[in-house]
């Protein structure tokens, strides 16, 4: 099994840490879950703007998964 990579350890983990911040952001915005199709969907879209986020500015990925869960949930109301 690859640790790095599109289907590697670390990002498995990303993505499924960015479906529990999405979870929580439904939860606390009192916001009925969608489907789990469209929670994966959403959580692996995280991840992979938070990647090409990072490698243009050399930031943090969990800081930008946690700004971008913000942002996403900020545009839905």
């Amino acid at each position: 099994m690859a640790i790095w990579g599109k289907n590697g350890f670390i990002r498995k983990q990303e993505v499924a840490f960015a479906r529990k911040l999405l979870i929580w952001k439904y939860n606390q915005s009192g916001t009925a879950l969608p489907d789990e199709k469209a929670l994966s969907a959403h959580a692996q879209k995280i991840v992979d703007d938070a990647h090409v986020t990072a490698k243009k500015s050399g930031s943090n990925v969990l800081e930008i998964m946690k700004d971008a869960v913000k942002d996403m949930k900020n545009r839905k109301r």
